[in-house]
């Protein structure tokens, strides 16, 4: 009997393996045939270990599709442009690494000489390139009847180039000129056969649209965040029933305007957040209610400014101008706070061109709302007066220099309208300042100072409508004598409740001591 079940055991082991060794074997072949019967993944052939669609996204329109022999399938048409855009983007970096590495991928044999020629002449005098197009227009010259040949015209394409030797800039370059590129369909990618320049394109200056300034000219009011949420009013924190209130106060106080801040990375970077830009649009529908202007401050916490990065800022700047250029409450287009504060860790120049090229983006896509840069200091705010539609300052210094150093940068303006963007003085009192600080002191503040704005009709925004209980270690740093008085800014508690500030500052209460 132990026999018989033995034996039956050893034979339920047997079919068992049996099926199991069978069952790997067909697993096996399937997968062979599923890899056969799919191409190889474009990432893993690709010599590029960051993907060109997270990095580089130039604007591109197609003009003219039309083509007298064979018609050019929407397919192959996003082909030809996703190619066609990677062999810039190789292109760019190879000269910026001067390295070969995925030239191959998108130029055929001859074309990449050149390539590799202009690499070689870089390489041998310590030469590097930094390189990226903002724009491309397209139109089809000629699709052959096999599929297999196209002749593509980029008219206007927008470029800018830094050219280093030995890790230091020689030469600045914004060019704007049209190309024309023969593409060959080869291995299933459309590279480049032959690439030529074929003229230096003035383009048409945009129509000016006079701007009415009248509304900068009489802003009245106060840089803003919620209570409870500040640098971080949108996502999960968002209430508009709160922000309605603050508004409601707001204007109460007397005031007309608010600015506030658009997080660069927390808004996506050129992948915008939409639930986020709804709420945004939501905040200036609010503003406009309660009959407030809205100054919008964009790329807060960003910080690279590098020529390779443009054209996802680039992106990112303007699917917000379009979502909100035809909104009633906005004012006008901040472009970054303090960038200045950015010049030891980046380079004033490099931070500069960035701001250059993106005040061309910003009046491209918006020609009826002026455009300003949110400068650190007065003395900072005298750069860029030529390419901006006013100038704005942030004033921390002692109230006593404040006429003398306006009246400086009046000088400089060129007539410019100019905005006294953020002041204030914290009413933190604490072992980090030595216990100097009160709401007496801050109340004095602007017994001081509003006087002397409303005199000289100065355009202002103080900072700000509330104390906060957080303050994050990215807006003022971990050095506790820095951060701690961040906190008490505001002319209301972290309770809601009035500090003696607030009777100076409204313009609707009573000012004390008159």
């Amino acid at each position: 009997m132990a026999a018989r079940i033995n034996r039956n055991i050893y034979r339920g082991i047997l079919i068992l393996s049996f099926l199991a060794v069978n069952g790997l074997i067909l697993f096996g072949i399937s997968s062979v045939l599923s890899y056969l019967n799919t191409g190889a993944d474009r990432t893993s052939m690709l010599h590029l270990e960051v993907e060109r669609e997270d990095v580089y996204l130039p604007n591109v329109t197609w003009e003219d599709l039309q083509n007298p022999g064979r018609p050019l399938e929407k397919q192959t048409q996003g082909e030809i442009e996703r190619d066609y855009l990677s062999s810039w983007y190789v292109k760019n970096i190879a000269y910026k690494t001067n390295d070969y590495y995925g030239v191959k991928d998108y130029y055929t044999d001859s074309a990449r000489v050149k390539v590799y020629k202009t690499i070689d002449y870089n390489l041998a005098h310590n030469i590097n390139l930094n390189t990226t197009t903002l724009s491309h227009n397209l139109s089809l010259d000629f699709y052959s009847a096999d599929g297999k040949l196209a002749v593509v015209e980029d008219k206007n394409v927008v470029s800018f180039k830094e050219v280093f030797e030995a890790d230091k800039m020689v030469l600045q370059e914004r060019d704007t000129s049209s190309y024309k590129a023969i593409l060959l369909l080869e291995d299933g990618f459309w590279r480049i056969r032959h690439l030529k320049k074929i003229i230096n394109d003035t383009v048409a200056a945009q129509e000016k649209v006079a701007i009415d300034y009248s509304n900068i000219k009489n802003a009245k009011g106060l840089n803003y965040y919620p209570k409870d949420s500040p640098w971080n009013m949108f996502g999960k924190k968002f209430n508009p029933f709160t922000i309605h209130l603050d508004f409601e106060l707001i204007k109460k106080m007397g005031m007309n305007t608010i600015r506030i801040f658009v997080p660069y990375e927390a808004f996506g970077k050129a992948s915008i957040d939409y639930e986020k830009l709804d709420q945004l649009k939501r905040i200036l529908d609010i503003a406009n209610k309660n009959g407030l202007k809205v100054v919008v401050t964009l790329f807060d916490f960003y910080g690279n400014y590098d020529v390779s990065d443009w054209t996802i800022t680039n992106k990112h700047a303007t699917i917000i101008v379009n979502a909100l250029k035809n909104n009633k409450a906005l004012l006008a287009w901040d472009i970054k706070n303090e960038p200045d504060l950015d010049f030891k860790s980046r380079s004033s120049t490099t931070v500069v061109n960035w701001l250059k090229q993106m005040i061309v983006t910003i009046k491209n896509e918006d020609v009826n709302h002026p455009v300003t840069i949110g400068w650190s200091s007065p003395e900072a705010a005298t750069l860029l007066v030529n390419e901006l539609d006013f100038v704005s300052f942030h004033y921390y210094k002692k109230i006593s220099d404040f006429e003398k150093d306006y009246n400086k940068l009046t000088v400089k303006s060129q007539g410019k309208p100019i905005m006294l963007q953020e002041y204030g003085l914290s009413s933190y009192s604490g072992l980090w300042n030595f216990y100097k600080g009160s709401e007496v002191d801050q109340a004095d503040y602007y017994k001081e100072i509003q006087p002397i704005l409303l005199k000289n009709n100065i355009p202002f925004l103080a900072w700000t409508l509330y104390d906060f209980k957080e303050v994050p270690s990215e807006v003022a740093g971990s050095l506790p004598w820095r951060k701690n008085k961040q906190h008490n800014f505001g002319f209301f508690d972290i309770n809601g409740k009035e500090k003696s500030s607030y009777n100076y500052f409204s313009l609707q209460k009573n000012k004390k001591g008159e």
